[in-house]
């Protein structure tokens, strides 16, 4: 049956169709559909785990026990797996271990811009790379068969524009797949030194097999135009922009398996053209293996950069000199920057710390725009969980001082990724740092998914929920508190008494976020425009249900949710 899917649900469906039995992931857009999709299938075991190392791990041991398995993540995500990822390569599966991991050309949503290849290459892993929905679904099938022939992880490479856009997806029925005979084998599975050493002789060998596959694979296609006037090596979302944009002008070589990449393809393409060019997003890595192959004639990074999303409108301005047509309007269309919704539970507690005048270390999450205006209210974000650790270290460069001064705020789920360690570290080396944990009940910037603290698992069964505060205390921190952001008054005291501590202390800003839809509101508030003198102490909260208008502060019923921030901040008694 034919149907219209989104690149991630097309990748589930493969998962599907090809027996997977054991999924765990964490969440990272743009990768977090894949996992909510297959979770559908009552015929899969589907997890979020704590962080991408964990689920990894996951994986790899149901891979060992015989069941196919899968992990999701984004391209930063990888970084936290990388740790078995690299083992794995030597240790190889039982039944096949797919890896899903989504780059982010534009950093539509990432903090970085990283090209996950260079993980591919490193690990000795190989790596597909589908351009449309449909080939994810296939590509994921034959994943799993490439990972059972020759012993390996096979990781998937997903892009922002793949992942998340359409194209039609021929479905067909799952192929049950029998456990595998698991066998005690500690020489494949036992990854100390001695058993070690001669893995890396298999890796190098099976790597050898793979470049020999990858000459001949299907996955691999050479599309020859006669009317060429060029050839294009490309892959990922890059062949559908060069198909568009160049169209029967070029012949192109189309690159589905991007590690290891072939050799004799390559030349053999390059030979029957003057000129051929590298259309690659991110990093030069075709190009520079062309180069090391012996293949000069191509052209790429000095075309078409580094950086960012290589879209057809680019493509036919600098190989065909035309610039397509665009409509511009005369208006003056003002930009609108992601704000916190109405009602965030995070604004009052950022208000209180840019009140304070506070040092904000953060962390990843949608509390991550607490750094923009008018809040203004972060001086760092680095990473999953780096908040607490960075906290710690810029308080012993910068001492007592800074003690007082200083906090870092994490999310919940963000906590539980990886600030546990942090905040270990804390109390471990006796640092007087004060950190804030935002506890709104959910993973909210990849859209709402569970995390251990919310009591419930992926499918939104009850599940066994950590409880922060005496994980906290378990910790070896004395000092905990909770505080509810919606009430300015108590927050900015619980920040005051505990910076003027002197031992560490963690305070947990507890309020679900107002977009979950248990949340029950309070009713909207209004202005009253006599009462009101303009002097726009509201607007500080950079709340976007409020605005001004003819001087006068005017609150837009069908954004607010009745938080109440706004009317503790009035002084004049003018929002009721």
């Amino acid at each position: 049956m034919n149907k219209l899917m989104l690149g991630n649900e097309a990748f589930a469906r493969g998962l599907y169709e090809a027996g997977c039995k054991v999924v765990s992931s964490y969440p990272g857009t743009p990768s977090t559909e894949i996992t909510e999709e297959v979770a559908k299938y009552k015929e899969v075991y589907a997890e979020w785990a704590p962080n991408e190392k964990v689920a990894l791990e996951v994986a790899l041991g149901a891979s060992i026990a015989g069941a196919r398995s899968f992990c999701g993540m984004k391209h930063v995500g990888l970084n936290v797996a990388s740790d078995p990822l690299y083992t794995a390569s030597y240790s190889g599966v039982n039944a096949g271990l797919v890896i899903a991991v989504a780059d982010d050309q534009g950093m539509h949503s990432s903090q970085n811009e990283q090209d996950s290849r260079h993980h591919a290459i490193a690990s000795k892993v190989p790596m597909l790379e589908p351009s449309d929905s449909a080939e994810c679904k296939e590509f994921v099938k034959l994943a799993f068969e490439i990972s059972e022939n020759f012993d390996t992880p096979v990781i998937v490479r997903m892009s922002t524009r793949v992942a998340h856009s359409q194209s039609i997806v021929c479905t067909e029925e799952r192929n049950e797949m029998d456990l595998k005979e698991y066998v005690k084998n500690p020489q494949k599975y036992v990854m100390m030194p001695a058993y070690a050493k001669g893995r890396h002789v298999f890796v190098e060998e099976r790597t050898n097999k793979l470049t020999e596959y990858a000459e001949t694979s299907p996955l691999n296609r050479v599309e020859i135009s006669e009317k060429a006037e060029m050839g294009v090596i490309t892959n990922g979302a890059c062949y559908q922009y060069t198909k568009e944009a160049l169209g029967d002008k070029a012949s192109v070589l189309k690159l589905g398996i991007v590690n290891p990449l072939p050799v004799k393809l390559i030349q053999d393409f390059a030979s029957k053209y003057e000129k051929v060019y590298i259309i690659e997003e991110l990093d030069g890595i075709i190009e520079q293996h062309c180069r090391n192959i012996g293949v000069n004639n191509v052209q790429g990074k000095e075309i078409f950069g580094y950086i960012g999303e290589i879209p057809q409108s680019v493509i036919a301005e600098k190989l065909l000199s035309e610039t397509k047509e665009s409509i511009t309007l005369n208006e003056n269309i003002p930009v609108r920057p992601p704000v916190m919704c109405a009602g965030c539970p995070h604004r009052g507690l950022f208000y209180c710390l840019k009140k304070l005048g506070v040092t904000v270390s953060g962390d990843i999450g949608c509390y991550t725009l607490g750094a923009v205006a008018p809040l203004n209210a972060m001086d760092t974000t680095i990473c999953m969980g780096a908040s607490i650790s960075a906290l710690h270290g810029f308080n012993k460069a910068r001492g007592v001082e800074s003690e007082h001064k200083s906090v870092a705020v994490i999310g919940d789920s963000t906590f539980m990724h990886s600030g546990m360690t942090g905040l270990v570290n804390i109390a471990y080396n006796n640092s007087n740092s004060t950190v804030i944990i935002l506890d709104n009940s959910i993973t909210g910037m990849t859209g709402h998914q569970q995390n251990p603290t919310t009591g419930k698992n992926l499918k939104g069964d009850p599940a066994s929920a950590v409880n922060l505060e005496e994980l906290c205390k378990a910790i070896g921190i004395k000092r905990v508190r909770v505080v509810d952001p919606y009430c300015l008054a108590e927050t900015e005291k619980a920040i005051k008494e505990e910076l003027a501590s002197d031992e560490a202390s963690v305070i947990i800003s507890r309020r679900p976020c107002a977009l979950l839809k248990y949340v029950k509101h309070n009713p909207p508030f209004a202005v009253d425009s006599d009462k009101c003198v303009g002097c726009k102490a509201c607007m500080k909260l950079g709340c976007p249900a409020i605005s001004i208008k003819n001087k006068k502060a005017v609150i837009d019923h069908t954004q607010c949710v009745g938080c109440g921030i706004c009317q503790e901040q009035c002084k004049f008694n003018a929002i009721g």
